[in-house]
């Protein structure tokens, strides 16, 4: 499952970093989200999953392939 994310979108709230700081992390900058890996599976893509729940600003996506 590829990760999609918007920066322009995002917030940041950090709530993904948390969930799963493996594939997200936050700018030092301005907190945003920074994509680790564009990829997830197993248990990490259920984490992920769980992020794009959490996320307040609807910056975070999951597209097939």
């Amino acid at each position: 499952m590829r990760i999609v994310t918007d920066t322009a979108r995002c917030v940041g709230a950090g709530q993904c970093a948390l969930t799963e700081p493996s594939v997200f992390d936050q700018s030092d900058e301005d907190g945003t989200v920074v994509l680790l890996t564009d990829h997830a599976e197993g248990d990490t893509l259920e984490n992920v999953r769980e992020a794009v729940d959490l996320c307040p600003s609807q910056a975070i996506s999951l597209e097939e392939g």
